[in-house]
């Protein structure tokens, strides 16, 4: 009967492993790229191909490169890509309204520095001209 060798694969193999799979050190952004070189690198070759080929041009080569390759793939990444623009600059404003001061939180001659301007609880009273 063989026996697995639980001891080993608990203590070295699997926290050794757990770094390849861990959320932690994966970048969400560059997980897909990996699917756009292959694309760009299958529409090279097809390139090449079309290219060096008797009845093919460098024209359709180009042409080929163009429309299956470049303008194909600059729209899927840009609309792919849509989530983390509106992340970003929503992280922005958040980052600037936290750096704003809040109206009122004035900390000197004329605020008491807890959020409320200083001096008289009630506004004057307007007068009519």
């Amino acid at each position: 009967m063989l026996r697995t060798p639980t001891r080993f694969v608990r203590v070295i193999a699997y926290p050794s492993m757990t770094i390849f799979f861990d959320k932690r050190y994966c970048v969400p952004r560059f997980e897909m790229h990996i699917v756009a070189i292959a694309w760009m690198f299958v529409v090279v070759l097809v390139c090449l191909a079309e290219a060096t080929s008797p009845q093919g041009t460098v024209l359709g080569a180009f042409f080929t490169f163009v429309f299956w390759g470049a303008l194909p793939l600059s729209i899927v990444l840009y609309v792919l890509g849509t989530p983390a623009r509106r992340r970003a600059r929503l992280a922005a404003a958040h980052a600037a309204q936290q750096a704003a001061p809040l109206p009122g939180a004035a900390s000197g001659p004329h605020g008491n520095g807890r959020g409320h301007a200083s001096g008289e609880p009630l506004a004057p009273e307007r007068e009519e001209a």
